[in-house]
């Protein structure tokens, strides 16, 4: 353990560099469990582990504790720099005070490294209270939107299946996201059967390798004449193919404007009858100056039947200019107005009691008819391609060693699928808890093992045991910690 001395040494580091950031005010350091050298964070919080029920999100299984987001998209330096945040505690417990500042829930982050441990970081974003939405897809390690039948091969899905064995073990591991932005264009729809075979075979491997039901779905690009197509393909055909939930990108609403106006009143009546859990993965316009007024509106009842909160994009500011913070080392400083006006926003809107009028109506979609703007030939209708055969091993003996942010990459490596997926593709039929096999009785895609299979299958990161409490002052790492007042 840090000597007392050691400790106060820290806080006073920390709170210096909390100061720093313009206009907000100071936070006051609190110790939590570290020791010397490289700060080992102990979590103190197990989190509610999130479920799917109808169109929404729910703290475990009671149906009267609906979960809504309320997040950042958080990837500090950017797509132009592949680093992984939560591999670094320096730099997440930088920045976890300020998510607690906003009053979040939830992070997403795009890119991580499945070579290295992110017990740290997790931790103490657990023991913040926050969830991690995660991009399991790398640079190097993707679907290549123009070549997906040969990018659609073992090196590649060894690669996310190793990213999920990294992260199924936390508790505040909300969910996975299968792709970002596949489909960017009108005419980049022929990459969505591989989008939807690798979201299929991500829940497979969850089932069949015993963890706990953690949802898989995909994060749409704001392109009006397929975003709703993809929702419609990510909900057909059967249960085992089907995504757990779906994210659209949104921009629409630019400051001035209203429910109406940004045209999410039609988003609503759109979705109204989807049967998944939706929400907006990232959102934010910069047309005009933002204010984030979509922040309150997002979460009263005129959105909460469809959609379950967003992710604004984006915490830091790269060169997109959509940050709401600028980061210079350990110096973290608002840009403008926009964190305080989030941070209003946030604070002043509550959720909407009795479930927010979320849905268990909903139905499976029909796929789309294949037109200008859907073509995913040769893959018609429902069907999909086959996993490739050489990552057939891995469900069962596990993806090993994750190839990290310097692997060779996949996108040209060997073993792409060109055959079509048979009709019960996907269903977990065993679950492989170590060398023991469990045959699944329900062949669905939620295996049949129990949460402490998970645990036990984990990176050392299992949360212990602890229950949160709304409204606590939640004690975080600083490097020995830091929490609002």
């Amino acid at each position: 353990m840090k000597t007392i001395q050691t400790l106060s040494a820290a806080a006073a580091l920390a709170a210096t560099a909390l100061a720093q950031i313009t206009p907000l005010a100071k936070l006051e350091a609190r110790a939590t469990s570290t020791t010397s050298g490289t700060a080992t964070v102990t979590s103190t919080t197990t989190l509610p582990t999130i479920t799917t029920r109808g169109n929404a999100f729910f703290n475990g299984t009671a149906d009267s504790d609906r979960f809504y987001i309320r997040g950042v998209d958080y990837q500090p330096g950017g797509s132009s720099t592949a680093t992984d945040p939560l591999a670094d505690y320096a730099t997440c417990s930088r920045d976890i005070p300020y998510f607690q500042k906003l009053g979040l829930n939830a992070i997403r982050v795009y890119t991580v490294d499945n070579s290295k441990s992110h017990d740290e970081c997790m931790a103490a974003l657990a023991n913040a209270g926050i969830y991690l939405a995660l991009d399991v897809n790398t640079p190097n390690y993707s679907l290549n939107r123009d070549e997906p039948a040969e990018s659609y091969n073992p090196t590649y899905l060894q690669s996310i299946f190793a990213t999920i064995d990294a992260f199924q073990g936390y508790s505040n591991t909300l969910l996975f996201f299968s792709g970002n932005e596949v489909i960017d264009t009108a005419n980049s729809t022929s990459a969505a059967p591989y989008v939807k075979a690798v979201t299929r075979d991500m829940r497979q491997y969850i089932g069949e390798r015993g963890y706990r039901s953690i949802p898989v779905g995909y994060s749409a690009a704001d392109v009006s004449s397929n975003q709703y197509l993809m929702a419609q393909y990510m909900d057909c055909g059967t249960a085992a193919s089907r995504s757990d939930f779906y994210a659209i990108n949104n921009y629409e609403w630019c400051d001035p404007s209203s429910y109406t106006t940004s045209g999410w009143d039609v988003l609503v009546e759109q979705y109204g009858n989807y049967s998944l859990p939706l929400f907006m993965s990232e959102y934010g316009c910069i047309t005009n100056t933002r204010t984030f007024k979509e922040s309150a509106a997002l979460y009263t009842t005129d959105m909460t039947s469809v959609f379950s909160g967003g992710l604004v994009y984006e915490y830091s500011q790269e060169g997109n200019d959509y940050g709401i913070v600028t980061i210079d080392g350990t110096t973290v400083t608002a840009v403008g107005d926009q964190f305080s006006d989030l941070q209003t926003e946030l604070a002043g809107t509550t959720n909407p009691s009795s479930g927010g009028n979320y849905s268990t109506t909903g139905v499976a979609q029909d796929c789309p008819s294949q037109s200008d703007d859907w073509d995913t030939s040769p893959w018609l209708a429902s069907a999909l391609p086959a996993t490739p055969s050489g990552a057939i091993k891995y469900f069962e003996d596990g993806a090993g060693t994750g190839p990290g942010l310097s692997g060779d990459g996949s996108q040209d490596a060997a073993g792409g699928s060109s055959s079509t997926a048979s009709a019960d593709a996907g269903i977990v039929s065993t679950t492989y808890t170590g060398t023991t096999a469990v045959a699944s009785s329900t062949g669905s895609s939620t295996s049949s093992a129990s949460a402490s299979s998970a645990a036990s299958a984990g990176r050392g990161g299992q949360m212990g045991m602890a229950p949160l409490v709304c409204g606590m002052v939640v004690a975080i790492s600083v490097g020995m910690g830091a929490a609002l007042l």
